[in-house]
């Protein structure tokens, strides 16, 4: 199983940014234990801030993985672009969210994403990346 984890804008500040909401540590850090954890599973990682490089990496991602996990950040709420990319591409996408977007600010209660995505996971911190693997692990 080949799986790519793409994360949107603000994210490579994982560990310094808001570490109250986000938490302390780095997404590299967080990554390279998912490597240990999962290491039957082929991940690779990508981020961007920019909005059309996260969707020239989601078609892709369609020749190259068997799904996609996909932390869209502030994108979520108001790429139709990338939800279209998601809808566009053959291979399922999990929509994953290190906070619980419904307790914040009412902007972030609306997805372009979910209603293409396989399942989406909220609000359970970094470990919303472990649910998401174990996700298209589970026959």
């Amino acid at each position: 199983m080949k799986l790519l984890i793409i994360n949107g804008p603000n994210l490579n500040l994982l560990g310094t940014r808001e570490p109250d909401t986000y938490g302390k540590e780095s997404f590299e850090d967080y990554f390279s234990k998912l490597q240990f954890k999962f290491r039957e599973t082929e991940l690779s990682y990508y981020q961007s801030n920019i909005e059309g490089e996260l969707i020239d990496r989601l078609q892709q991602a369609d020749m190259e993985f068997d799904g996609v996990i996909l932390n869209a950040a502030a994108y979520t709420h108001t790429s139709i672009g990338i939800g279209d990319a998601v809808k566009a591409i053959g291979i399922p996408v999990v929509e994953v969210h290190i906070s619980n977007t419904f307790s914040r600010e009412q902007f972030r209660h609306k997805s372009y994403i979910s209603a293409n995505a396989k399942g989406i996971i909220i609000g359970f911190g970094l470990s919303s990346y472990d649910l998401a693997i174990n996700s298209f692990l589970i026959k």
